[in-house]
């Protein structure tokens, strides 16, 4: 018997960047407590109660209680899984060049200067100025000097910015 080739989807355990501070560690850490402690009992009860009122197919309130029950089961393997396995990203004492966790002031041609944060993508909010290692800005920057001159190949075009600064 031949099994199917399946693509990735919402079932499939997703890849996950390692690289976070130790806010988003700890925050991670309560989901996961509340997750185990709160949420998984309630659900469960709920789940119970509804199995009481009879055929599970035609059970709509069971079926939804259900998929709920799942999906926290999901986000419980999903948090056990990356929660040891993170690496947290602490500032760098060097500044000397760009590593994560710097924040890196930049001049843009026009003039304008533009700040940004370098993290790991699970935190990355460009709206807030904090962009992921991975990016193709933030793969550009790291291992670059101050007074250095990078162009960065973007789907919209060239950015050509100079680093001012390095925190």
């Amino acid at each position: 018997m031949r099994l199917p080739n399946r693509k990735p989807g919402k079932y499939t355990f997703p890849t996950f960047d390692p690289h976070m501070t130790r806010a988003e560690l700890d925050a991670m850490a309560q989901k996961l407590d509340y997750l185990r402690n709160v949420a998984m009992p309630r659900t469960a009860k709920l789940t119970q109660e509804l199995a009481g009122n009879g055929d599970f197919s035609e059970n709509a309130e069971y079926q939804i209680a259900k998929g709920k029950l799942r999906g926290i089961n999901r986000t419980i393997s999903e948090l056990e899984y990356q929660i040891p396995r993170a690496v947290v990203i602490e500032t760098p004492a060097d500044t000397q060049s760009v590593q994560i966790g710097h924040k890196v002031t930049v001049e843009l041609i026009d003039g304008a200067k533009q700040q940004w944060q370098i993290l790991g993508s699970s935190e990355s909010d460009p709206t807030r100025g904090v962009i992921s290692y991975q990016s193709p800005i933030g793969q550009a920057l790291l291992g670059r000097k101050l007074s250095d001159k990078v162009v960065v190949e973007l789907p919209a075009g060239e950015l050509a910015v100079v680093i001012v600064d390095i925190q």
